[in-house]
């Protein structure tokens, strides 16, 4: 039966997570060289409509259509095909259409967290290429294992809103893609302009309470919960990450205030709906401290991954999975942590996150492979020297003659 307060409820969180392209889109802007900032822009924007079309043709159905052997969905929704217009999603009250639109919004962020990992470098028509091919054979495959009934799910492995599905195989995806194109000819780049971080910030914790809070599917005490666990663990990483960085380098950052509060934003992601706001703190302290020397870790291997995906969201995401097992609360959610007895969950999502992350990182690195045999990924050497945007795109974000 029709729940009309989850579908307004679900709809609202589909929207809220929604902004969170945009925000990313911002938030790694302004990380860049202002004469890459429309290109990293770019990149992010049009997964918005590249990554929906792919939804609606197969990606729906390859994660949520039958399951097929445990390793991807059947093509029952193919072309959006069996799709009733009053059809309820099972367990829920909410309209499958609801249901799919909600989902459709982890699909268009995933790919572009990946963006951060080799900005200045990657030509734009390789990367729609390597968008579309990835969405399918990567995410579209991961998702379907923990959410659409697959290998991890069967093992009893859970994540409540995509540190598996979304950070997990970002950051592993990230990390494979700046090993595969290299380093940056020019080096590192200053931020160009911190208030655009800022920006980006905001509107990501913003449309965070959608991504976590609306993957309860129903506006109930779970998502409160949730609610609640978000804010908590990003200000707590928020504040573990400024006082590392500032006992480091002698200055408290803004950066590194508002990248700690992303770190407890992607840890807590799998956990928000099955643990405690006393452990969400937990883990929103281990993430802050983690993903920190995570990032150090990154430099001193002299990995060139541009704007610490690998650290953020593939360690955070690894971080919130693994404690996921730990500290799932009875108290709040039907599944057994680690502390409370629940051996079997925790070797569950280790199992996952082992999986998770080496099939993101093997299959994107032989995506990359094979189409460095017919194309070109990485822009020409005058083309990133003097900018992506006004020789890929024609434009330039800032009008520097009037």
């Amino acid at each position: 039966m029709l729940n009309s307060c989850d579908t307004a409820f679900v709809l609202i969180c589909s929207a809220l997570v929604f902004i969170m392209t945009p925000g990313l889109a911002f938030f790694y802007g302004g990380l860049v060289r202002n004469k890459n900032v429309l290109s990293l822009m770019m990149q992010n924007f049009i997964a918005m409509g590249m990554v929906t079309v792919i939804w609606a043709v197969i990606g729906f159905s390859l994660i949520f259509g039958h399951d097929v052997d445990g390793i991807i969905g059947g093509l029952d929704y193919l072309l959006m095909n069996n799709i009733g217009i009053n059809s309820i999603y099972p367990g829920t009250g909410i309209p499958v259409w609801t249901f799919f639109i909600f989902q459709l919004m982890f699909a268009v962020i995933t790919p572009g967290l990946i963006t951060g990992a080799f900005v200045d470098r990657f030509k734009f028509s390789s990367y729609l290429i390597f968008m579309s091919l990835w969405s399918v054979l990567v995410y579209s495959v991961i998702a379907h294992w923990i959410w659409g009934g697959g290998i991890l799910a069967k093992l009893g492995a859970i994540d409540f809103a995509g540190g598996t599905a979304v950070h997990i195989s970002a950051g592993m995806a990230a990390l494979a893609t700046a090993m595969f194109i290299g380093k940056r000819r020019l080096g590192e780049a200053q931020p160009h302009n911190i208030t655009y971080v800022a920006l980006g910030a905001g509107l990501l914790w913003f449309g965070w309470f959608g991504f976590n809070g609306g993957s309860a599917l129903s506006a109930n005490f779970i998502a409160s919960i949730a609610f609640v666990n978000t804010t908590l663990a990003a200000s707590v990483a928020m504040l573990v990450w400024l006082f590392i960085s500032w006992t480091q380098k002698g200055k408290p950052s803004l950066i590194g205030a508002l990248t700690g509060a992303i770190a407890g934003l992607v840890a807590i992601t799998p956990a928000a709906g099955y643990v405690t706001p006393k452990a969400a703190m937990i883990i929103g302290i281990v993430a802050g401290v983690v993903c920190y020397f995570a990032m150090v870790f990154k430099i001193k291997r002299e990995w060139d991954d541009a704007l610490d995906v690998w650290a953020c969201h593939g360690v955070g995401g690894i971080v919130g999975s693994i404690l996921t097992g730990v500290f799932a609360s009875p108290e709040v959610n039907s599944y057994t942590g680690l502390v409370f007895g629940g051996y079997e969950l925790f070797k569950a999502n280790l199992i996952a996150t082992v999986v998770a992350a080496g099939y993101s990182f093997g299959v994107t690195y032989l995506i990359l492979f094979v189409l460095s045999k017919f194309m070109d990924i990485r822009v020409e050497k005058e083309v990133e020297e003097q900018g992506l945007d006004f020789h890929l795109h024609g434009e330039q974000a800032y009008n520097l003659d009037w």
